[in-house]
């Protein structure tokens, strides 16, 4: 900012100086001009008189005649170039400011030479004035600037440096650590709420993974001590009675192994590393197929299962998935609405929902039932792996659906648009 500011007073003093010895020059044409034509038009008398008439204001001139000096000047300095070249020679006076510095040339006329001559001290001087002025005005500019960068620097530096720290608290595993917003809303201040955001995600992502830790504990501990506790039982047990125990420890087995593959499954389908059978699906035979599957197990309930169907729609889609992640839902609707309860399907267009008249899912939980291994059962009353809504969710959205829970009053609403 100095050197630019520099810069431009540095091209307005030539400016100036170019546009006085321009005004100069022009000047003292022009005056040339003027005595050489009264020279060839006055006599030499009348010439002295107009000469010594000359506004001193306007231009100084001299004439030497004979050995007089006639006009403003006393004297004509010697070694004085001929116009248009000029010469800078000082005067003294008996005013305040004694000594004056002029500017001038001969010009020849008819009568001889005469020295036209201007004052030029008084811009010289304005000149210095700037030249001072520009001086100060860069110091100061230097000095406010300095000042400026200091406090700006020390600002910077100090954000810096508390970020900086703030980033080791996070390094050492302190996680809901935040940086701070300050109301300048600068560019700090977004880098920050961003990294706030990152953080957030972060955070979210380990309470998921600890709480998907501690599931599966819960959920494979009980499953592995029956396994420990039948394999030490094994050989006490008496011949008769080895191949039912045996099973009963297969049973345990696969509800352990099927628990890992269905987070193996999960996995693949949402990092979308499972490929898709696409092919057009008609949601009328997929509610129809749903119908049959499960109208059987809602009798062993003693329960209704209705089907309700307005205007068919086609989709892309995978049918085995997508008649698995359905059929969990209505499977869902089954197993926890309880006895006489009634579900059902109802389909119009791109909208499906399954509606029970059960107890349904507190507002609380109507996001949460989708993350892994959430189970609202904390006493897992119901055998099960707490991945089923999570793979209902990941089946649809990689078939561009939304899914939503909704209160039945009493019961549940689940809404899904393809």
């Amino acid at each position: 900012m100095t050197l630019i500011i520099g810069a431009l007073l540095f091209g307005l003093y030539k400016q100036l100086n170019m546009e006085q010895n321009y005004q100069v020059s022009e000047n003292l044409q022009s005056q040339a001009q003027h005595y050489q034509q009264l020279a060839s038009t006055v006599s030499r008398t009348k010439f002295a008189e107009q000469i010594s008439r000359a506004d001193s204001k306007a231009v100084l001139v001299a004439w030497k005649n004979g050995n007089n000096v006639i006009g403003a000047l006393s004297f004509m300095p010697d070694d004085m170039p001929f116009l248009p070249k000029t010469k800078d020679f000082p005067i003294l006076t008996t005013g305040p400011d004694k000594l004056h510095i002029l500017t001038g040339g001969i010009v020849h006329t008819k009568y001889g030479n005469l020295l036209i001559a201007n004052r030029t001290d008084h811009f010289t001087a304005m000149l210095d004035k700037f030249v001072s002025a520009s001086a100060t005005a860069i110091m100061v500019t230097i000095i406010v600037a300095l000042a400026m960068g200091y406090v700006f620097s020390k600002t910077i530096l100090s954000r810096l440096t508390h970020y900086n720290r703030l980033s080791e608290e996070i390094e050492q595993g302190r996680y809901d650590t935040r940086f701070p917003l300050s109301w300048r809303n600068d560019e700090f201040d977004v880098l920050a709420n961003q990294f706030n955001k990152v953080l957030d995600t972060l955070e979210n992502n380990l309470m998921a993974i600890r709480g998907i830790t501690d599931n599966i504990a819960h959920d494979l501990r009980t499953p592995l001590s029956h396994l420990r506790i039948g394999i030490e039982q094994l050989i006490n047990q008496p011949a008769d009675n080895i191949h039912e125990h045996c099973a009963n420890l297969l049973e345990e087995l696969d509800h352990c192994l099927s628990t890992f593959d269905a987070m193996l499954s999960l996995t693949r389908i949402e990092e979308g590393q499972l490929e898709l059978e696409r092919q057009p699906v008609s949601l009328h035979t997929i509610c129809h197929d749903l119908q049959d599957m499960a109208e059987a197990l809602a009798e062993m309930n003693q329960q209704k299962l209705n089907i309700e169907l307005g205007n068919d729609y086609t989709l892309s889609a995978d049918k085995h998935l997508l008649f698995q992640a359905l059929f969990n839902l209505v499977d869902n609707a089954i197993k926890y609405s309880g006895e006489n309860a009634t579900i059902e399907i109802q389909q119009d267009g791109r909208h499906l929902k399954i509606i029970d008249n059960g107890p349904g899912i507190p507002d609380e939980f109507k996001e949460k039932v989708f993350e892994r291994l959430v189970r609202l059962d904390p006493s897992r009353h119901h055998q099960g792996t707490g991945l089923g809504l999570s793979m209902v969710k990941a089946i649809l959205t990689r078939h561009n659906a939304n899914i939503s829970l909704a209160d039945n009053h009493p019961g549940l609403i689940v809404s899904i648009d393809f």
